[in-house]
């Protein structure tokens, strides 16, 4: 779920911050610039693992800011495909799907009801989520602590081409997150975790009957203990 990248970059460093020491004004610096930053194929950076490099810094002229060039490696969240996660439910959207959060990351999406296990469908009247199974329907309620699959990534470039179109008060573009995670949750073992752990509880259950009933027929001392 968490890699480390390698990043080369300029930093710059404000001569508010010449009194600290210089390897904590990198550090500083490099967590301004990159913490909560999506980069493009590398993934979400949560923060910085080490710094590798760093060159002599150059003021700036007419502003007095050193730019220092520096080679250092981030922490960033970037699952493989097929990796199962927990999270939680975020919210529920209508023809779209369930919208799901790691608490530092909210843009996981399941496309549903091809995301759920079959059939499912969204229940109008208590606006979520349902999978329509044969022991009855089971929702898919917000704040439900779940596990699910990584299908795929989606990758959204922020740059802007060129000036933005104009648009008026009540017509705005939406814009799209960066970087968006496509899950499922049709196996066994996905989906509420609250489920599965209901299931294995009233299997021990089961399994616990069934050894009290073949203790009946033990015998003891040539006796049988169901008389």
């Amino acid at each position: 779920m968490f890699t480390v990248a390698v990043i080369e970059d300029l930093i710059e460093i404000k001569p508010e911050d010449f009194d600290l020491l210089s390897i904590q004004a990198l550090e500083d610096g490099i967590h301004a610039k990159y913490a909560d930053r999506v980069i493009q194929g590398v993934g979400l950076c949560i923060c910085l693992w080490d710094l590798l490099e760093a060159s002599e810094g150059r003021i700036g002229n007419g502003t007095g800011i050193a730019h220092v060039n520096t080679r250092f490696r981030m922490v960033v969240f970037r699952p493989f495909k097929g990796e199962v996660i927990q999270g939680q439910i975020r919210r529920n959207v209508k023809g779209v799907g369930l919208q799901l959060s790691l608490d530092f990351f909210d843009d996981i999406w399941v496309p549903c009801p091809i995301g759920l296990p079959k059939p499912s469908s969204f229940d109008e009247s208590e606006g979520v989520w349902m999978w329509n199974s044969q022991n009855g329907d089971a929702a898919y309620d917000e704040s439900e602590q779940v596990r699910f699959r990584v299908e795929r990534e989606v990758w959204n470039n922020q740059t802007l081409s060129g000036p933005p179109p104009r648009s008026s008060s009540t017509q705005r573009e939406e814009r799209r997150a960066p970087y968006i995670i496509i899950a499922s949750m049709t196996e066994d073992g996905l989906g509420p975790i609250r489920w599965w752990d209901e299931e294995a509880e009233g299997e021990e259950g089961e399994e616990e009957v069934e050894g009290v009933e073949a203790a009946d027929g033990i015998e003891v001392e040539g006796q049988s203990n169901g008389f």
